[in-house]
């Protein structure tokens, strides 16, 4: 995309009648071209053709379907960063059963309800997480275990080529659970269009060909997983690397310049470790692009990313129920703090409180949460004569039409009359030498209603003191308005946050209320 304007103006959503990921996109791509680099902590490497993709999923769809899968069976893909991940999701895909990709990290309890409430009928996961699972009707292990197939064997027993379903366009393809401020978790699910659609925020953010190789840190349960390790990359035709190692911020460095990866993706917690460290040390000539999604970079991550690399950091704004739809471009002038603006194919509203609205219909909204039809329609609004998708998040929107992230519709502070988006603290916050990171938060006030309480995570070498507290309270006055200054700072050794490191707010802000009872 050269020109923002002229691209928005002119897409059309062109949708084909019949969509199958694994059989319109992998068996596509040239089979003799790299898809996956795979590397973990240990140094180990495997890499691996979209050939030798289409072949290894064929034989785990064609063993699958002798086992009894078949179309719309869901199946719960709990693997970690390995290449078994890629064979699992495609094989569902092939055979048009629906994957559920799932976290390790979830426990027992967790995958009862995911199994239960979805009615999966197979599971495919690792001998050390089998002991999550209850009994369900095909089960299979890498690494095998008492009770289970193995994923090895499973490969051997099925044909080397198997051709892909058709799915019609609404037909359901793939479940992604999401936890929201109240309930069970919800089953996201997304129809076949939507892992098309995927393909242009590859396209328009990412600026993706077949001769990238892209690294995104994104765990395998999570949608931004599918956003750019699965079906945005390969819609593409370009290269993923997929390492298997705990976060470490120069193991991540030196990855980057070995295998010399053209844009990465990671989350804005991994991107403030990262702009401490020594990037100059690190050969980073081949990166021509990062991008982030999830929680909001703060502006001086931004800037200080942007300094010691040269590389734009674009910030991107998604759900799970809609995949990416603001974005910041390469063709695009960055505003500091700005989410972007709509995707081309995306239209949205400022509604009433500030909530941003997705017009629908759309290919990328999700058909609805898995049979809880009330749930899906209590998501949606009439405005303007028309039907939006309500995200919950609040924005702004300036002259030139970037949209700015103020905080989730229950983050906003309300204090003695004012306004206050936790963003905007959190943003001037972070320009000071001694935060790490923070978490702005409404604390109850019997004068003002509510006042400002910043949680502060320090970098190494300050200790939290009244005298800081005071330094942090003048500098937030000195870059923002000064009504929306933090009235009063707690120094924490850490922040809450959910499993794909979004910070929750709300876990504090809840804390603050409850503490006036």
């Amino acid at each position: 995309m050269r020109d923002y304007a002229e691209a928005y103006a002119g897409f059309r959503w062109e949708l084909p009648a019949a969509f199958n990921f694994a059989g319109d996109v992998a068996d596509a791509c040239d089979p003799d071209k790299l898809a996956l680099l795979w590397r973990n902590a240990a140094g180990e490497e495997r890499r691996y053709t979209f050939g030798q993709m289409r072949e290894l999923s064929s034989r785990l769809a064609g063993a699958l379907a002798a086992r009894g899968l078949a179309k719309g069976d869901r199946v719960i893909v709990m693997l970690p960063r390995i290449p078994e991940w890629q064979i699992a999701m495609l094989a569902c895909l092939r055979l048009g059963a629906i994957p559920i990709p799932c976290i390790e990290m979830l426990t027992q309890r967790d995958v009862a309800f995911r199994a239960g409430h979805s009615g999966a009928r197979a599971a495919i996961t690792t001998r050390s997480s089998t002991a999550k699972f209850g009994p369900l009707p095909i089960r299979v292990a890498v690494g095998g275990a008492e009770g289970w197939l193995d994923f090895e064997t499973e490969l051997g027993r099925g044909p080397s080529e198997f051709p892909a379903v058709p799915l019609g366009m609404e037909e359901p393809a793939a479940i992604y659970y999401t936890s929201g401020s109240s309930g069970s978790p919800k089953g996201v699910t997304h129809a076949a269009r939507a892992l098309f659609a995927w393909r242009y925020s590859s396209r328009f953010w990412h600026d993706l060909g077949p001769a990238d190789l892209m690294w995104c840190t994104a765990d395998t349960g999570w949608s931004k997983a599918g956003t750019a390790i699965l079906f945005g990359p390969w819609s593409c035709g370009a290269a993923v690397l997929f390492y298997d190692g705990p976060f470490e911020p120069r193991e991540r460095l030196r990855l980057l310049a070995r295998h010399r990866v053209t844009v990465f993706c990671a989350a804005a917690t991994e991107l403030r470790r990262l702009v401490n460290e020594d990037l100059a040390a690190h050969d980073l000539g081949a990166l021509r692009l990062a991008v982030s999604a999830g929680e909001t970079v703060n502006p001086e991550i931004v800037r200080r990313w942007r300094a010691a690399t040269g590389v734009p950091l674009l910030d991107g704004y998604g759900q799970t129920e809609t995949l990416m739809t603001v974005l910041n471009y390469p063709a695009l002038p960055v505003k500091p703090g700005s989410m972007g603006k709509p995707m081309p194919g995306i239209e949205v509203a400022v509604l009433e409180g500030g909530q941003l609205g997705i017009r629908a219909p759309n290919p990328q909204l999700m058909l609805g949460y898995w049979n809880e039809p009330e749930r899906t329609a209590a998501g949606y609004a009439e405005h303007g004569g028309a039907r939006y998708w309500l995200t919950g998040d609040v924005v702004r929107i300036d002259e030139d039409g970037y949209l700015f992230y103020e905080g989730r519709a229950d983050d906003i502070i309300s204090s003695a009359g004012y306004r206050i988006g936790p963003m905007e603290v959190e943003s001037a916050l972070i320009e000071h030498p001694a935060v790490q990171e923070s978490a702005a938060v409404a604390k109850p006030d019997a004068e003002r209603g509510e006042i400002v309480k910043a949680f502060v995570v320090l970098r190494a070498g300050f200790t939290g003191s009244e005298a800081l507290a005071r330094e942090l309270q003048e500098h937030v006055k000195r870059l923002t308005a000064p009504y929306k200054y933090p009235r009063a700072i707690e120094f924490v050794a850490e922040l809450p946050k959910n499993a794909s490191g979004k910070l929750l707010r709300r876990v504090l802000r809840d804390r603050e209320y409850a503490a006036r009872r």
